[in-house]
């Protein structure tokens, strides 16, 4: 019998973490908690979590900052963002900071399940599914350590950024609409306030455009979505 995943809530809202701590375990997974950013970090040391749920304010930390101490730790952890602030500068900050992903306060928890369980359904794919390293214009994205090569400078990728490119590439010269994306990466509906792949759009291409503002490579269909210019 597989063992079960392994989630870690970092959250200071005791009916938040009760809440999230039922849910996920009756979907299956094993649950760990902190109240506190410096705790929550040396938990992920000591248990190890599958993924992460991080709230950005916390007593003694903000999530940015704790995100990024993370990100030191593991590269590839799924990191999952929990914030009451709608503004895109935040969640765009969040992304930068190294997480994979963000849900506004107050979310649907059925919602957030299915995104933990798009994450681990496509991070189980066999390797044999996609190429590992994909060539984007002047890059070289190597899928299996989750990078970005431009010349001698090379760049971290979170899971979904990765996740991302490989379906553009999957589909190079062919529009991909947004609610596809959300479907097949996040498992989650589309809807018109739902900007999560633009927000990850804007990321990529900081590191991939030569100038973002005019992309050569990720480009936009109007109204529709995006897609890889071959």
């Amino acid at each position: 019998m597989a063992s079960r995943k392994k989630i870690l809530i970092i959250e200071d809202e005791p009916h938040i973490v009760l809440g999230l701590t039922d849910a996920l375990e009756f979907e299956g997974f094993a649950v760990v908690s902190a109240g506190k950013g410096k705790d929550g970090v040396l938990l992920a040391k000591a248990e190890k979590p599958d993924a992460i749920l991080l709230d950005l304010m916390l007593p003694d930390a903000n999530g940015f900052q704790v995100c990024e101490e993370l990100r030191r730790w593991d590269r590839f952890v799924p990191i999952v963002m929990l914030t009451a602030r709608s503004q895109e500068i935040d969640k765009i900050r969040g992304l930068d900071a190294g997480a994979d992903d963000y849900v506004t306060k107050p979310f649907s928890v059925n919602e957030l399940i299915a995104r933990i369980r798009a994450i681990f359904r496509r991070a189980a794919r066999p390797a044999e599914a996609a190429p590992e390293v994909l060539t984007i214009g002047p890059v070289t994205v190597n899928v299996a350590a989750h990078t970005i090569a431009r010349g001698k400078t090379t760049t971290a990728l979170s899971f979904y950024e990765v996740e991302l490119l490989r379906l553009l590439h999957e589909r190079v010269g062919q529009p991909v609409s947004r609610d596809e994306i959300l479907q097949k990466i996040w498992g989650v509906e589309g809807g018109p306030s739902n900007r999560t792949v633009d927000n990850f759009i804007v990321k990529l291409r900081k590191k991939i455009e030569k100038s973002p503002d005019k992309p050569e490579h990720i480009l936009t269909v109007y109204g529709y979505g995006y897609k890889l210019a071959p």
